[in-house]
């Protein structure tokens, strides 16, 4: 957010800015320190953190918190919105070791897919809550295909690019506080286990938002089962 904007807001919100990102950050750090992840893949398929970029993951909304240890580090670009709201959760996941990139489908959608196409093209990891950032929540909506079918070497026959294929995923922790919120935000409680589902990515040229929705669905369905063995 530039100086001159910052200026303009009031006393609370500066105040936010300048505080809780880091207290947000640091608190992260310490509750996932406490926790244990489970991966939980399909055959064949390769956990994303696992995976060099350039590559495209969606995930829920809800999962953003769970995710933020897991994914640490990794110089990942990830689509926050240009909300005040976003600009808190863009500076949290900087101090964790993300990229933040500016924009959603509601605010600023164009500069948020240009820059993760040129965030891909560099040769990053990107993410993207694929019903973010205001829902409906488990409702995916059409900027993971875009920036799929955007991004890759242009094809022999024209100047459409090849696109890339896109992987999903999940987190689900066995005991969580659901924050009242649009998506029912998940903070994951002390030493919980954190189940994280890897279903069948979405090969190249075949990325719809309805497959994107589907393998969401799939590796939602997955993590359920293995809370309930």
């Amino acid at each position: 957010m530039p100086e001159a904007v910052q200026q303009q807001l009031g006393i609370r919100k500066r105040l936010a800015l300048a505080l809780v990102p880091t207290l947000a950050a640091w608190t992260i750090r310490l509750l996932g320190s406490t926790l244990r992840y489970v991966d939980q893949a399909e055959p064949g398929v390769t956990p994303g953190y696992a995976i060099p970029g350039p590559t495209v993951f969606a995930f829920w909304h809800r999962s953003l918190l769970v995710s933020a240890y897991r994914f640490r580090n990794l110089d990942i670009a990830i689509l926050i919105s240009s909300s005040f709201d976003g600009e808190l959760i863009a500076r949290t996941v900087e101090r964790l070791g993300f990229r933040a990139i500016r924009g959603s489908s509601s605010h600023g959608g164009a500069a948020g897919l240009r820059n993760l196409q040129l965030a891909y093209a560099a040769g990053h990891r990107c993410a993207i809550t694929a019903d973010g950032p205001r829902g409906p929540a488990f409702c995916a909506k059409s900027g993971t295909a875009h920036l799929a079918n955007s991004v890759g070497a242009p094809l022999p026959d024209g100047d459409q690019p090849a696109g890339t294929w896109v992987g999903c995923f999940y987190a689900l922790p066995d005991r969580a506080w659901k924050l009242n919120s649009w998506d029912r935000f998940l903070v994951p409680k002390p030493f919980s286990r954190v189940v994280m589902t890897w279903p069948k990515h979405i090969p190249a040229g075949q990325v719809t938002t309805e497959r994107v929705q589907m393998a969401l669905d799939r590796a939602v369905q997955m993590a359920r089962q293995r809370h309930t063995r």
